[in-house]
């Protein structure tokens, strides 16, 4: 069995609740996931606090991981986008030194990842505004909800 094919059972069995699953692809992630966290978060204790950040934000989003891309991959985006608005929220600079190969041989430019909007957790949260917007809308008056739906 490839890794791929490993990691994609792992990721079906924590998908449907499988906590120990979930805990095994840390398990084999971690330490990778560090050192490319750690060459943008320079801080040791920061990369850690960025670390755990993006696995629970993992956690949360696995119920919508398709398997598109191989889970490294996922997780990287997610990661990536997780030290982004870290060290935009701490207001610090990003030095970006060598490029990434990830599970499929390609390589990953860490400048345009870090450019990059287009991220699992991007899609998760437009969706989830999404949701809200038309569930607030729904709760409008049928006049107001109609105006709304013909203006927009």
């Amino acid at each position: 069995m490839k890794d791929r094919q490993i990691d994609q059972a792992l990721v079906e069995r924590a998908q449907k609740g499988d906590d120990r699953a979930f805990e095994l692809l840390v398990a084999k992630y971690q330490r990778r996931l560090a050192r490319l966290l750690a060459r943008l978060v320079q801080d040791e204790h920061e990369v850690n606090d960025v670390i755990q950040e993006t696995l629970i934000k993992a956690y949360r989003a696995l119920p919508g991981f398709r398997g598109d891309s191989a889970f490294y991959t996922w997780l990287y985006r997610i990661g990536i986008n997780t030290a982004k608005n870290f060290l935009a929220l701490n207001k610090k600079r990003v030095l970006i030194s060598a490029d990434v190969i990830n599970d499929e041989g390609d390589t990953l430019d860490l400048a345009e990842q870090m450019a990059d909007n287009h991220t699992p957790e991007a899609e998760m949260m437009n969706q989830e505004i999404l949701h809200t917007v038309e569930n607030a809308i729904a709760r409008l008056p049928e006049d107001l909800r109609t105006t709304i739906t013909l203006r927009e």
